[in-house]
């Protein structure tokens, strides 16, 4: 049976597909943005194999309650007792846990991460099946909520976080994408910290039904995975989430311009998602597509070259900035001291007794009666001679 490219037309499709997953005209919201209905393990399974760059997952929190909960004035909360969120047993819960993670890690590419939330019920679970599995966790962000439910018995502190888990596919994994700088520009140029404030889904983003009841017992708010977003993906990047729910991750991934696909086995939801995602003009929101800035790659120079044009000179002595060690420069750019000749860097590393060292920032030359680090003569070549 062959695997579903992410942005196959639905129909063609349609006939390779698991009985037990229904497509419909919702599958379409877009050129460039899916919503499948059906159970996340099987769609995952025909999806392809390293397609997708980023995942963002709210699986069910394995909540187990057992008695309802009232506030004071004796009104009931309306909190979470989806039929979604039960599970017979916490073993049950962590075997669906390792299938829809190990289901995840195949159709991430090489570089993909993944970012998976929970309360205090569910993410130590998942997060030790996570790290069984071979992944490697990068962070654990702290969402703090700036207007948490209160804890209307007075028994327990009140519960105002949920924790993320950001995490590579394996510990061996070298490349990942991380917009260090979209998020300074976020954070008012501070680097951004793992607690992130951010009020609970309320007023006009809340999702409300006929009833005027929420439409969704767990909506996160956009500002969430904006972040989530922005941080671990670019532009045109296929965001997944196997966990749909009311559609906010393909909503924001959008407005951010980036592909997605969400999976979700509820048709109530995936009803709200169309209206949501077909409401979205990508044009409304280019303001909020923060890029990485380009880094900025400096050409090579080295030491012979150097020489040639006369910033330092064969016989020259440098020193280190502590004044304890010197070298010479020969003639064909490598320098020389008690410890041996070689270049600037390997001399670096035997002096400080390890394995590498920047040699550039290492070395200094007196000029004066002051001691600069060599790498200025780099600087200025590169200003006049490049």
């Amino acid at each position: 049976m062959r695997q579903i490219l992410p942005f196959e037309f639905a129909n063609k499709r349609a006939k390779t597909m698991n009985k037990k997953i229904k497509f419909s005209n919702n599958d379409i919201i877009g050129n460039n943005h899916r919503i499948y209905n059906g159970d996340c393990i099987d769609v995952l399974e025909k999806l392809s194999k390293k397609s997708v760059d980023l995942i963002f997952a709210d699986p069910p929190y394995n909540l187990q309650l057992k008695n309802e909960l009232y506030r004071p004035n004796h009104t009931k909360v309306d909190g979470v007792d989806d039929a979604w969120d039960k599970f017979s047993s916490n073993e049950t819960y962590d075997e669906f846990t390792k299938n829809w993670l190990k289901k995840c890690r195949e159709v991430m590419k090489d570089d993909a991460t993944i970012w998976v939330i929970g309360s205090y019920h569910n993410i130590f679970r998942v997060g030790k099946i996570m790290m069984d599995l071979g992944f490697w966790i990068l962070n654990d962000v702290q969402w703090h909520k700036t207007n948490p439910m209160p804890n209307f018995r007075g028994v327990r502190f009140t519960n105002a976080t949920e924790t993320l888990i950001w995490a590579k596919k394996s510990e061996n994994q070298k490349k990942y994408t991380f917009n260090y700088q979209v998020m300074k520009q976020l954070n008012g140029g501070k680097q951004m910290t793992s607690v992130w404030q951010i009020p609970l889904c309320a007023g006009h983003e809340r999702i409300k039904g006929k009833d005027g009841k929420k439409a969704h017992s767990t909506q996160k708010p956009e500002e969430l995975l904006k972040r989530v977003i922005l941080s671990s993906s670019s532009e045109n990047d296929l965001v997944l989430d196997p966990f749909s729910g009311s559609g906010t991750t393909v909503a924001v991934a959008k407005k951010l311009g980036r592909k997605a696909i969400g999976i979700e086995k509820e048709q109530k939801y995936i009803k709200i998602t169309k209206i949501r995602i077909d409401s979205i003009n990508e044009n409304d929101f280019c303001n909020l597509r923060l890029k990485e800035p380009e880094k900025k790659v400096l050409q090579r120079v080295s030491m012979q070259e150097l020489l040639k044009k006369n910033y330092i000179q064969v016989g020259q002595i440098l020193w280190t900035k502590d004044k304890k060690h010197s070298a010479v420069i020969l003639q064909d750019g490598n320098i020389k001291n008690g410890v041996g000749a070689g270049s600037i860097h390997k001399i670096g590393a035997k002096i400080r007794e390890l394995e590498s060292c920047n040699g550039w920032n290492f070395w200094c030359s007196e000029n004066d009666n002051k001691l600069e680090y060599i790498d200025n003569y780099r600087v200025k070549y590169r200003e006049k001679e490049l």
